[in-house]
């Protein structure tokens, strides 16, 4: 694709050789001759000295030099994300039909225009809305409502009763409806006794939700576990039983959210961070990479470490140390300036 063409689709201006050709996209470092990059976060400006690509798209306002030649943007960021239906790896598209291994139970209403791949199982009394993709070796356990355009991909679980709003995407692993944590221990007439408690909620999920890889959602010990509106979830977070999630939230990767939290409107949780059961993360909050959050975290609020703490007060305590060093270089001199005095 020529150079031209190239910023006519971002909507941005350049000035050099328009006829380039333009093959691949790639990071400003890894990129290579024919490929268009972006630089969107000025920590990596040093890089565009060094950039092998052929085109880079830029803010317009960028007064750096490179060897490539930049395209002027409004917003780097979003304009290189719109080239990827252009030069990335044309989507898989699942033409309607039921593969002749799919196992389909009694009862089960189907939508039309369906995908559902290999070996998937669907079991009885189960409701699929129209335009859905299934995969192969899904699981769709009795009485399970799966809503219009969704994508599950290989491997999804879904449990018993559980609900799925429409254009919903659960990639390859995702358990939804797995019980939850909960055993109650007595003495038994031989010793401690650890009984299950029964757990005989359901998960309910909203519209436009995305759920990444290997990430589990477990049914609620009574009610419903809830994920709400517009919800993205990436690989690897546990959502324990009864967690109430509102729209517009964000889940990092290997996060966990213990049973009947709450995590409201606009929240994001980063990567490995850990919120007790029975508290609140109120609108707007963010939770760092890693923290642990013991209480409720108040709108708005930035909280890391463990137990978490306001942003404020956490930096305050990576720059104590520091400060103590200092102090103790300032009494040693003061030690010394001492002694001398008295050695007079």
């Amino acid at each position: 694709m020529k150079l031209s063409k190239v910023a006519k689709a971002v909507n941005g201006a350049f000035e050099g050789d328009g006829e380039a050709e333009i093959r691949a996209m790639a990071s400003l470092l890894e990129a290579r001759e024919g490929d268009v990059s972006f630089l969107a976060n000025q920590k990596y400006a040093p890089q565009m000295r060094d950039t092998k690509a052929t085109a880079v798209l830029v803010d317009r306002d960028y007064q750096g030099e490179s060897p490539a030649t930049l395209i002027r943007v409004d917003d780097p960021n979003k304009a290189f994300a719109s080239l990827a239906p252009i030069f990335g790896p044309k989507p898989v598209i699942r033409e309607p039909g039921i593969h002749a291994t799919a196992v389909i139970g009694e009862g089960v209403t189907l939508g039309k225009n369906l995908y559902i791949g290999p070996y998937t199982v669907i079991e009885d009394g189960a409701t699929i809305g129209d335009d859905t993709v299934i995969d192969g070796q899904v699981f769709i356990a009795q009485h399970v409502r799966i809503g219009r355009a969704c994508h599950l991909y290989p491997q999804v679980n879904i449990r018993e009763s559980c609900e799925i709003g429409d254009r919903v995407i659960l990639h390859a692993g995702v358990k939804i409806g797995t019980d939850g944590y909960g055993y109650t221990v007595g003495i038994g007439p031989n010793g401690p006794v650890i009984d299950k408690v029964p757990q005989v909620g359901i998960v309910e999920i909203g519209n436009d939700v995305e759920i990444g890889s290997n990430t589990c959602v477990d049914r609620a010990r009574f009610g419903r576990t809830r994920v709400g509106d517009c919800v993205k979830i990436d690989n690897l977070v546990q959502i324990g039983h009864n967690v109430q999630i509102a729209p517009f939230v964000g889940i990092i990767a290997q996060a966990g959210i213990a049973g009947s939290a709450k995590i409201e409107t606009g929240s994001l949780i980063w990567s490995q961070a850990g919120v007790s059961g029975h508290i609140t993360v109120h609108e707007r909050a963010q939770v760092a990479p890693q923290a642990g959050v013991k209480e409720d975290v108040p709108p708005g609020e930035y909280v890391a470490g463990t137990p978490a703490i306001p942003k404020r007060k956490f930096a305050e305590t990576l720059l104590f140390p520091r400060l103590l060093d200092k102090l103790k270089k300032k009494v040693a001199d003061l030690e010394a300036k001492v002694r001398a005095l008295e050695a007079r």
